[in-house]
């Protein structure tokens, strides 16, 4: 029912979601078989479907491994029963999930807006709710119905990046702040410009509406704000006093007065009545990216380059508490309308709602695969939609702060994978400084070696799977007893990153790359370097690269967001592999030579026919995929993720092609 549902022309993935929505809770009371159980099954693969929504309206066929890899994580009989029936789904070739591997429902992430071609750096809400504006690296503003969380329409006049949007009080207008020193002002109902407001010398990085939405209030890299007439377009005033530029303003609700963040270390309080500085609010160590003022205007919250946040309070002009939690810069921070929380956005890919009573974190909110850049908070206070530098707006529910899952993976990006030649174990290398070792049928980690100082960036299993050699930042590779889970032997001489290694069939030489411009032979039986081999003029890396096993084809990954089919023995191009949307960073082969699977920056893992150049199946991860694997069956697969996941993958529905 599910896949007719999606598949019909008149309906799609939004009306099977509003379909759900008829279960209504009113049945316990009105239908005496009414099952609060499955009643609550049901509400979780509605929540999957939202989740998924983005993914399925350009693929449908992924219906299958988008439930499986959102809802195994559920034991609810209703919900194993359905799953058992998608794990058999065979009208079509696809990437079966053999472990839960995507963001559950009742973890926060409600649904992912695609639409934009670069960096989301800003975002705003109307104040009923409904729709939502972005601002991106791409020159354009987006406005987005978050109900169905379609694209309504875009906005284009800027000539150089959207740094920052505000919405009037009544929804019917943007502002928006952009890199080519202008701030725009749009007509919501038409989609059509108003005016430009010229008068900064430098890029606009934030833009925010005072008290009736008359006025509008911008900073720029020129170290100044500047006070607009919405009405008349004309400039009203500017305060000058910061030394550098500024990045981030607020202004309070009864628009007396706006705080404003700078690269200059300092919050500034003016008072937009006699238009003057009040004061300045000092002891942050570095830039001042992000503010929010509380609805009462008593608190402000800045957001830093040295990942913290910091709450002032105003009245009193001194600050109350640092929150501490982020491991990278804070580029966003929003309040919600009861000002009793703080959510904010960070270079390390996450938000993190906080309680500004106690100054604690409550819980993080994790699913970009990038920079969060922006935040703000709906109306009804129990949602936030964030933009981030994966290109992507997500819709988060604020209410869910119980962590109910505990993902099984490493904590940074997996920059290689291996499978052993019996099939049975995958062994994948991380920027966490460690290795994992799994169990390749169920998807579950067996152990974790740990001795490198800095990342792993690459991985190779030595002859019949007892062993495997990897490649760290550290400048070393080091040996391992994949049946004891010990390290063996390190083996040290590169002056640079080991970017790369391979191993000889026999299993006693490993080759490895690094950035030393040096490619080394070393012995696995005693662990000594046998030779050194010199002449590159750069770097040695194999960035996504895989060979055939009778050697005679090659199959390359790149930027150019294809893959190329060669033939080793003529050297020459046989062809080229389209569908990838972004850089290909990943590549293996069948022991068969007949088909190929590449990962990309796109989020997508595809598997390629290479007799014909035609993709099988496609499965879409939640961050780029950085580095894949095939097992010798030729349809179990392991990938790796930007994120530190893992994803255990079998290639189901073939029999449908043969």
């Amino acid at each position: 029912f599910l896949m007719a549902k999606i598949q019909h022309p008149e309906f799609g993935v939004q009306a099977l979601i509003e379909d759900f929505n008829l279960v209504d809770a009113s049945e316990a009371v009105t239908n005496p078989e009414y099952n609060p159980e499955k009643a609550k099954a049901l509400n979780l693969i509605q929540a999957a479907l939202w989740i998924s929504a983005d993914i399925l309206d350009g693929d449908k066929t992924q219906l299958a491994g988008q439930l499986l890899g959102r809802l195994l994580y559920f034991e609810k009989p209703a919900i194993q029963a359905m799953l058992e029936v998608a794990k058999h789904w065979k009208a079509a070739p696809w990437l079966r999930p053999l472990a839960p591997c995507l963001t559950p429902p009742r973890r926060g992430l409600l649904r992912t807006l695609k639409g934009h071609s670069h960096w989301v750096n800003a975002v705003a809400i109307t104040p009923d709710g409904k729709r939502a504006i972005s601002g991106s690296r791409d020159n354009t503003i987006k406005v987005w119905d978050l109900t169905t969380g379609k694209e309504l329409f875009t906005l284009k006049g800027h000539s150089n990046w959207v740094y920052a949007v505000a919405i009037t009080p009544d929804g019917k207008r943007a502002i928006s702040g952009s890199r080519d020193n202008t701030i725009k002002v749009w007509d919501l109902t038409t989609g059509k410009e108003e005016f430009d407001l010229k008068g900064h010398s430098s890029s606009v990085n934030a833009v925010a509406l005072i008290a009736d939405g008359k006025r509008a209030i911008s900073g720029s890299d020129d170290k100044t704000l500047k006070v607009w007439d919405l009405t008349t377009g004309k400039e009203l005033f500017t305060l000058k006093g910061h030394s550098y530029s500024v990045n981030a303003v607020a202004v309070t609700e009864d628009g007396k007065r706006a705080i404003s963040g700078s690269d200059d270390k300092t919050l500034k309080v003016w008072d937009l009545t006699t238009r003057k500085e009040e004061f300045a609010l000092e002891g942050h160590s570095n830039s001042v990216y992000a503010v929010a003022v509380t609805p009462d205007g008593k608190l402000a919250i800045s957001g830093l380059w040295d990942n913290t946040l910091k709450v002032w309070d105003l009245t009193a002009r001194q600050q109350l508490f640092t929150l501490k939690s982020h491991s990278y810069s804070v580029y966003a921070v929003a309040v919600t309308p009861d000002g009793k929380r703080a959510i904010s956005g960070s270079w390390d890919k996450t938000l993190k709602v906080w309680d500004l009573t106690t100054g604690k974190e409550e819980f993080t909110l994790e699913g970009h695969s990038d920079s969060v850049n922006a935040v703000a908070v709906i109306a009804d206070g129990k949602r936030a939609i964030s933009g981030s530098w994966d290109n992507t707006i997500k819709v988060w529910d604020l209410t869910t702060g119980k962590e109910e899952f505990t993902f099984k993976g490493h904590s940074n990006s997996v920059n290689a994978v291996a499978v052993t030649p019996d099939g049975k174990r995958a062994i994948s290398g991380s920027r966490d400084k460690t290795l994992k070792v799994w169990d390749l049928s169920m998807g579950k980690e067996l152990f974790t070696l740990k001795s490198h100082s800095d990342w792993v960036n690459a991985v190779a299993v030595i002859g019949d799977g007892q062993r495997a050699v990897s490649g760290s930042l550290d400048k070393t590779l080091k040996v391992w007893d994949l049946s004891m889970g010990k390290e063996l032997f390190t083996l040290k001489g590169h002056s640079d990153w080991v970017k790369t290694v391979a191993v000889t069939p026999d299993g006693k030489r490993a080759i490895s790359g690094s950035s030393d411009k040096t490619l080394k032979v070393w012995d696995l039986t005693t662990g000594k370097e046998l030779f050194t081999l010199e002449g590159h003029s750069d770097s040695v890396t194999v960035n996504a690269v895989a060979v055939t096993a009778d050697g005679k084809r090659a199959i390359s990954g790149s930027r150019d967001k294809t893959l190329k089919v060669w033939d080793l023995t003529t050297r020459k191009e046989e062809f080229t592999l389209k569908g990838h949307s972004d850089s290909v960073k990943a590549v293996a082969v069948t022991a068969d030579g007949k088909r190929a699977i590449s990962g990309s920056d796109d989020n997508t893992l595809k598997v390629w026919d290479l007799s014909n150049g035609n993709i099988i199946a496609s499965f879409t991860g939640e961050s780029p995929i950085a580095s894949c694997a095939i097992a010798p069956d030729g349809v179990t697969i392991a990938a790796g993720a930007r994120s530190g996941r893992v994803y255990f993958l079998r290639l189901e529905g073939m029999e449908e092609l043969t």
